[in-house]
């Protein structure tokens, strides 16, 4: 199972879309500045996962929501304003 999550930074006005076989172990990586992206911008909260079967299925449903009507889905979700 691959896990496709949102992070949002508590600090700036960004979100990180991304996947992993370890949620905890990537959202601690995030925080801790070992992602050249999201180091600028910690901390990191995160808003919404998912499971995939697959790292196929998991980039399709990772580039969904980095695209325009993903962004609009996850704010009919109500998790980003």
């Amino acid at each position: 199972m691959i896990d496709v999550y949102v992070i949002q930074s508590l600090e700036f006005d960004q979100l990180y879309v991304g996947m992993t076989k370890n949620l905890e172990v990537r959202l601690k990586e995030h925080n801790a500045g070992k992602s050249k992206y999201t180091k600028s911008y910690r901390p990191w909260k995160l808003i919404y996962k998912e499971e995939c079967l697959g790292w196929e299925d998991g980039r399709k449903r990772e580039k969904y929501l980095k695209s325009t009507a993903g962004k609009n889905w996850l704010r009919k979700q109500g998790l980003i304003g």
